[in-house]
């Protein structure tokens, strides 16, 4: 799987809705059912979504420090640290689109209430791990979470999942996406 082709789809994407966004995305990159790779693919799904439903963003930088933080996040965080990546991609989209550092007010807190609320509905569901779960989750939430506290609507619907097949670990009728 080549993930630095993930700026230039996205670039070319015209999707209001994030999850369409990373379904396109993990469907162009031949992404496996987990990979750390989720962490860089639900943030740039949400900057995409953000862009084109009227986020004031310089879409190709905001991708690049995206893909930049994300990478930091490794496997298995999500066990290992009690923070998945999705959720923490989350976090880093608002971040960047509100221009938030380690010094700033407001969107520090922003930052780290959308990290908070997409690791609560994450933890809610339980384990074991699947990375299309817990990205539909985070962006499931990052999406209520932009209108709500940012002014921008992006577009969802429901979501099915179509990759428990593949998943050795899927909780079946305990996730929500089945």
């Amino acid at each position: 799987m080549n993930d630095k082709n993930i700026a230039a789809l996205c670039l070319a994407e015209k999707s209001k809705n994030p999850v369409e966004i990373l379904l396109n995305l993990a469907k162009s990159l031949d992404c496996p059912v987990h990979n750390p790779v989720h962490h860089i693919l639900v943030g740039s799904a949400l900057l995409t979504a953000y862009k084109n439903s009227g986020g004031n963003i310089d879409l190709e930088k905001s991708l690049a420090e995206l893909k930049n933080r994300a990478e930091q996040v490794p496997g298995g965080a999500c066990g290992f640290w009690g923070a998945c990546g999705a959720g923490i991609s989350s976090g880093m989209f608002i971040s960047i689109v509100t221009g938030s550092n380690p010094l700033s007010g407001k969107v520090w807190g922003l930052s780290n209430m959308m990290t908070s609320k997409s690791l609560g509905a994450i933890g809610e569901v339980g384990g074991p791990r699947c990375c299309k779960r817990n990205s539909y989750l985070a962006i499931t939430e990052a999406v209520k979470f932009a209108k709500d506290n940012l002014g921008v609507e992006m577009e969802i619907d429901k979501i099915k999942c179509t990759h428990f097949a593949q998943n050795n670990q899927c909780i079946g009728e305990r996730c929500p996406f089945r």
